[in-house]
Parts: C-alpha cells; sequence; structure tokens
C-alpha cells in the first residue's frame, strides 16, 4: 500500500508533494519548481491571494516541511493483507479499543506493538482521522508509550506522534497533553537512533506554531538536549537536531538559551565537516550578542565560513554570507580576518550569482567590508 500524504505536504501549483517547499512573501509555501516555474513567466501576485509580490520575490526554504515531509515517507504503515480489509473497517469506526489496548495495564508489548501499527495506519489517511483519532483521547495514550522503556515501543509511537502533530490544530494540544517533557525524555534517555531522529523531528512540527517556540524554549533541557543530539549523533540524528533548532530559534529569546547550552562551537565544528544546515542555524545565533560573542572566541570560525562561501550550496553560501555580516559589524577582528581571507574578493564573485538573495546578500556584505575599522 503507497503512502498517503498530507493535503498540506502537496504544492498548490502542482498537486504534488513537494521536494523543496519554500515560502513566498505572502506566507504560503509552493514547491521551489513549480513557483519559480510561476514568476519565471513573468508573474508578479501569489497564485493563492493574487497579492502583489516584490519585483525580486525571496523564496524561503521551508526546512521544518522539508524535514516532516522526508520522516513521514520513512515512516511505514504496516501492508494489509486482503484479508484484513474487514479488520480495517472496524478500526476506523472504533478507535477507541486501540486506544483502550494502550493504555490498558494488562495489555502485551506486542499488543501494543500492533495497536499502534494499526492507529500509525490510520493517522496517514487523512486529517479527519487524525482528529477523530485526538478527540478519542490518543495523544495521552501515545505519550504514554513514548515514555516506555522498551525501544520498539518508544519508536513507533513516536512515528504515530509525529503523524498526529502535522495538523495545526493538533499542535498547541499536544504540547498541553505534556508532549514536550516526553519527547525531551526520550532525546536524553538512551533511546535508539532513529528514535531521536523522530523526536527531534516532532518537535520540529510542534515549532511549527509560533506559541509553541516560547515554550518548548523554555522547557528545562529542550534545547540541551537537542545541543547534545547535535553533539553524539551521527548523520540523520545531527541533521533533524539541527533542524529543530533552526525552526525553535526563529523565537529570538532561544537564540541566548542555545549559545548557552554549548550549541557554537559545536555548530561550528559539524559546519567544518559539511552539514550546511548547521550554518543556517549559526545565521540566526549570529542575530544575539551572546552567539556573536561566541562566535569571535571560536579559533577558525571567518576560515569555516569561508570555506562555505567557496564550496557550499546556495543555502549554506547565503547563511555563511548573513553570519559573517552580522559578525563584521560586531567585531573589528572578525572584521579583519574576513578581509585577509578574502571575503571581499568572493562577495565581489557571487554579485553575479543567479540566487537574487545570494547576491543581495554578498552586495550588503561588500558594503560593510568597504568600511574603515580601526581598534
Amino acid at each position: 500500500m503507497a503512502t498517503q500524504f498530507p493535503d498540506d505536504f502537496k504544492c498548490p501549483i502542482s498537486l504534488e508533494i513537494m521536494s523543496d517547499p519554500v515560502i513566498l512573501s505572502s506566507g504560503h509555501t509552493f514547491d521551489r519548481a513549480s513557483i519559480q516555474r510561476w514568476l519565471d513567466a513573468g508573474h508578479r501576485t501569489c497564485p493563492i491571494t493574487n497579492l502583489p509580490l516584490p519585483d525580486q520575490p525571496s523564496l524561503i526554504p521551508n526546512h521544518a516541511l522539508r524535514s516532516l515531509i522526508s520522516n513521514y515517507a520513512l515512516v511505514s504503515p504496516p501492508k494489509l493483507q486482503p484479508n484484513h480489509q474487514q479488520h480495517r473497517r472496524e478500526e476506523e469506526s472504533q478507535p477507541q479499543a486501540l486506544i483502550s489496548t494502550l493504555t490498558s495495564p494488562s495489555s502485551t508489548i506486542d499488543s501494543k506493538l500492533g495497536s499502534l501499527d494499526r492507529l500509525t495506519l490510520l493517522s496517514k489517511r487523512d486529517s479527519a482521522l487524525r482528529s477523530k483519532l485526538t478527540e478519542s483521547g490518543a495523544a495521552a495514550a501515545v505519550l504514554k508509550c513514548v515514555g516506555s522503556d522498551d525501544p520498539s515501543l518508544q519508536e513507533k509511537a513516536l512515528s504515530l506522534l509525529l503523524n498526529l502533530s502535522l495538523d495545526d490544530d493538533n499542535k498547541v494540544g499536544l504540547v498541553a497533553e505534556g508532549a514536550i517533557g516526553r519527547i525531551v525524555g526520550a532525546l536524553l534517555g538512551g533511546a535508539p537512533s532513529n528514535c531521536r531522529a523522530v523526536a527531534a523531528t516532532v518537535l520540529t512540527s510542534l515549532a511549527v506554531v509560533e506559541v509553541n517556540k516560547a515554550t518548548i524554549g523554555a522547557y528545562p533541557y529542550a534545547i540541551e538536549a537537542l545541543v547534545s543530539l547535535l553533539r553524539d549523533g551521527k548523520g540523520r540524528e545531527r541533521k533533524e537536531a539541527a533542524t529543530a533548532l533552526y525552526a525553535i530559534c526563529s523565537f529570538p529569546d532561544n537564540r541566548r538559551r542555545a549559545v548557552q547550552s554549548g550549541a557554537v562551537p559545536i555548530l561550528m565544528r559539524i559546519s567544518d565537516s559539511g552539514l550546511e544546515r548547521a550554518v543556517e542555524v549559526l545565521g540566526l545565533l549570529a542575530k544575539c550578542k551572546e552567539g556573536r560573542e561566541e562566535m569571535e572566541r571560536f579559533n577558525g570560525c571567518v576560515r569555516i565560513l569561508v570555506r562555505v562561501l567557496k564550496n557550499g550550496s546556495s543555502r549554506g553560501i547565503q547563511y555563511s554570507l548573513l553570519t559573517l555580516n552580522s559578525l563584521c559589524c560586531f567585531s573589528d577582528e572578525i572584521f579583519h580576518e574576513a578581509r585577509k581571507e578574502g571575503v571581499l574578493d568572493i562577495c565581489m564573485g557571487l554579485l553575479d550569482d543567479d540566487n537574487e538573495k545570494i547576491r543581495r546578500n554578498a552586495s550588503n556584505l561588500i558594503q560593510v567590508l568597504g568600511r574603515n575599522h580601526s581598534n
């Protein structure tokens, strides 16, 4: 059975699942290729609202949505044989029975795993079924399983929790039910690698709602848990942790918390190892004084950012420029080191880049580096 994606994962233009979702200034998200074709055709209005757009519209990567789409595809529902069709119809009409299995003290681990599989299948159908599951008390039952000591139960519960978190109506409710504490417990409690990656993705999903960003950031050890995952995790775990930090740190107060949790040196090191999502988080942390001070203290900060400028992808270059701009305005030492490392010449070469945001950020940094700085 093919995975059925929520409608929010589909581009409003192509109606296909988005591979590179970007946000237009109107606030709506489209697949990059589709909206770029719209703009290249000369349109300067939002395809949904018909409101006017700037002459050179910015396309902001929607990292949170991209991560959710990627992870949703990884959580495969159980395959149903033909003789299971009757069971499926019964489950759709009576989700309460499956939830009761999760909460009953007499239920075996195998029966709970089976219920989680079937609830996950239901949660993949559509938002109406997800709402029905939530109204039936699924959130509390699933969160209890997230806190289980059994790794397989925890992993399936986190996957189901991710599905339930996809609908905006559920995001605040899940936080109110205690989701953040359970997720942080999974991040810090020695859960398997895949569990930690999914747990970080759930935080990304919950952080789509602005009020949740503040709640997550203020929760004890939430940001520290993500920073620990950045430090100790492997490829996918680090990427999901960085994505969650990016989503959470778009709320200004959380930038200082991330810096105090030791994020900057870790982000610097993994930026140097090729994880460009880390550079994007640095771009946010460089907006606060504490972040800039930590970056200034990090030996090799400018050299790492210059390497991204020379070898990185468009997004990596964009955020490296933003970070250097913030740092050069803040620190005479970094200003002079950036000039010594040839950043001015690199920026001059980027003025002809195809990406409008790179051109604009390069131009801004040229203006900064052209000023006279003296100690």
